[in-house]
This record gives structure tokens, C-alpha cells and sequence, in this order.
């Protein structure tokens, strides 16, 4: 099933996207797409569902962040070699953790706003996995029976906050907006080789980023294995596993920084495409 959620900020509901890629209305089943709808009961049950006998949605609509309430986004620094190289970074032995404030978290579409007097904010395409059940000291081998899906996710960093201002990723990462996470959640029974998903991001219609999963240094497994070590993770957070190279800061001569006015696009095969327009500092477009 590919799960979304759909609808203004603050008005949004639980919804689905069918075979012929139709948005279909869920909410006479659920009020929307939280943290309890994650397990396999939940999942089950809206799979048995014939999508034909849901309302339809009319299109376009907004697509909210996929889970009503993430409650952490979870990071993986430079888990693709070629990424480290151009970052100018040595390929970690153990995984980098970082997080994300979930005050960054918006739809996929929604503008990207740029923080004050941000001069180096830099786009990741990124896979998401979104958590089903609690996953606590995991093996690896059921590590995979612990994830309810997966999802687009831009990783959008402030590079000056992130590596001038004192060695703190999260300075640089949590900024407002700085979390696009959607369209959908893709069921994980429709991703039967997260290890194996093409993913490209382009930048005012240019190809700066083309990789693939298979390139990840960590695997997915291994990633909720190693951070269910250092902290529980329950249905509802998402892990952002890391972005292959062309991200702007490795951009030769110069790197290539984010301004006012600049689209993005970015996707991940089988799993949706995201578009985003990046605007100068105006609260109002982040809270409205």
C-alpha cells in the first residue's frame, strides 16, 4: 500500500493511493495516519480495504508529512563513501547519528524556507523508514520486521551552522522546513529490497544527485539494529539513512548553495517524488 496523508496544515486526513494512482479518502476509517496505525493489525486492515469503495480525491492536493506524529527522525551521516569523499570526510567505521528537530518536518511540496542569513544550505535526498513496532536492542536478522515502510525525505542542511559553528550537526539540519518527508508511506511489503531503490534530486531542472541504495555503506538492517542500541525506536519515528553524492557543497570548482527562488525535485523509485521551492527567511509561509 502506498499511505499518505493529505489536506491544509492543521486540517489534514488519512488517505491512500490506489493502483491507477488515485488519492483515495480514508477517514471513515480513521480519524488519520498516526503512530497506532503502524502494526500489523492496522496495516492488515487497511489492506483488505477495497480502495474502489473509498471517496475519491480531487486533485491537486497537498500531501502532509506521512505519519501525523513522528516523534523522532533519526539521521545517518555520510553513509555513502562517494558522499564522504566529496564532503571531504572518511567513511565511518561505526554509523554517525544525528537528529532532526520535528519542528523541520513538512509536507513534501511545502516551501522550504531558508534560515536568517543562511549562505550554504544544501540539499539530501535521502531514504526514510518509518518504524511499525518498538525496536529495542533488535537482532539484524528481524531488524526488517520492525519497519511498517519507507519514504522520500530531503535532508536539507544549513552547511556554515553544521560545520563552522561549532561541530553540531543538529545547528545545521534541524532548521525550519529543513524536513520534507512524503509523499507517501510505501508499505513494507511492497519494498521487498530496500537495499536496491534508485534516487536522484535535481535543482532547477539540473541532475545534481543519481545513486542508489545498494551503494549504502550501512544497510537498513543494520542501521535499526545499531541505533535500537542506543535508543528505543517506536511506531512512528523515521530513520533518514543517508544521501549518495552531488550534494552541493561537493560541487567542483565551487560548491553550489541553495537560494530564493530555486526548485527542487527529488525522488526514489517506487516510492514518490517530492518538489519544493526555496524562499527567502518569512515565518508566515512557515507557519501558515
Amino acid at each position: 500500500m502506498k499511505l499518505l496523508r493529505f489536506g491544509p496544515k492543521g486540517q489534514e486526513k488519512p488517505g491512500l493511493l490506489d493502483a491507477q494512482g488515485v488519492v483515495r479518502d480514508l477517514s471513515g476509517l480513521l480519524p488519520d495516519l498516526t503512530s497506532a496505525h503502524l502494526g500489523k493489525e492496522w496495516l492488515d486492515r487497511l489492506a483488505s480495504v477495497d480502495p474502489a469503495q473509498l471517496p475519491r480525491v480531487e486533485q491537486p492536493v497537498r500531501f502532509a508529512p506521512v505519519v501525523a506524529d513522528i516523534g523522532k527522525l533519526i539521521c545517518v551521516g555520510l553513509n555513502y563513501s562517494d558522499h564522504a569523499a566529496e564532503s571531504g570526510m572518511a567513511v565511518p567505521s561505526e554509523p554517525v547519528l544525528f537528529a532532526k528537530a520535528t519542528s523541520s518536518i513538512i509536507g513534501c511540496n511545502d516551501p522550504v524556507v531558508l534560515p536568517r542569513d543562511s549562505v550554504k544550505s544544501d540539499w539530501e535526498v535521502e531514504l526514510g523508514v518509518v518504524i511499525g513496532t518498538r525496536a529495542r536492542y533488535v537482532d539484524i536478522d528481524n531488524a526488517l520486521d520492525h519497519v511498517a515502510g519507507y519514504c522520500v525525505v530531503n535532508d536539507l542542511s544549513e552547511r556554515e551552522y553544521q560545520l563552522e559553528r561549532g561541530g553540531q550537526w543538529d545547528k545545521g539540519k534541524g532548521c525550519d522546513t529543513f524536513g520534507p518527508v512524503g509523499p507517501w508511506l510505501v508499505t513494507a511489503d511492497e519494498v521487498p529490497d530496500p537495499q536496491n531503490l534508485d534516487m536522484w534530486l535535481d535543482v532547477n531542472g539540473k541532475r545534481y544527485q543519481a545513486g542508489n541504495t545498494r551503494t549504502m555503506v550501512f544497510t537498513v538492517a543494520h542501521l535499526v539494529n545499531y541505533i535500537s542500541r542506543f535508543m528505543t525506536l517506536n511506531p512512528g519515528d523515521v530513520i533518514s539513512t543517508g544521501t549518495p553524492p552531488g550534494v552541493g557543497l561537493g560541487q567542483k570548482p565551487e560548491p553550489v548553495y541553495l537560494k530564493p527562488g530555486d526548485r527542487m525535485a527529488l525522488g526514489i523509485g517506487g516510492l514518490g517524488r517530492q518538489d519544493q521551492t526555496v524562499h527567502a527567511w518569512d515565518p508566515a509561509l512557515i507557519d501558515g
